[in-house]
């Protein structure tokens, strides 16, 4: 297995990253680079494991996805999906292709 906890055996990035026990700023600054990554390598959706805990993490997370510029939606997970503590990511897709007849 693979020593960074996101990514598959060298294969480009698993569907999930998990921050749990980590500090929010480096939580942050990995999750950035994991949505590059999956953005990338033409995943369309992710989980962040984030933990339950105080939420301090999960709304640090969720505010963080809220401004980025490849995430198009987000939301908690469902029950058996990992509940408060894991939030499903939808990205753009890579390879969709602009709409014609946009405003002139």
């Amino acid at each position: 297995m693979s020593s960074r906890p996101h990514e598959s055996s060298g294969r480009g990035p698993a569907n999930e990253i998990h921050l749990r026990r980590m500090p929010v700023a480096d939580a942050l600054f990995r999750l950035d680079r994991y949505l590059d990554e999956a953005f990338t390598a033409g995943l369309l959706t992710v989980r962040v494991v984030h933990g339950k805990g105080s939420g301090a993490m999960r709304t640090a997370v969720q505010e963080a996805l809220a401004a980025h510029p490849l995430v198009v939606a987000f939301r908690d997970g469902y029950l058996g999906e990992g509940d408060a503590g894991v939030t499903v990511v939808e990205l753009a897709d890579r390879w969709a292709r602009p709409r014609e007849g946009g405003a002139e």
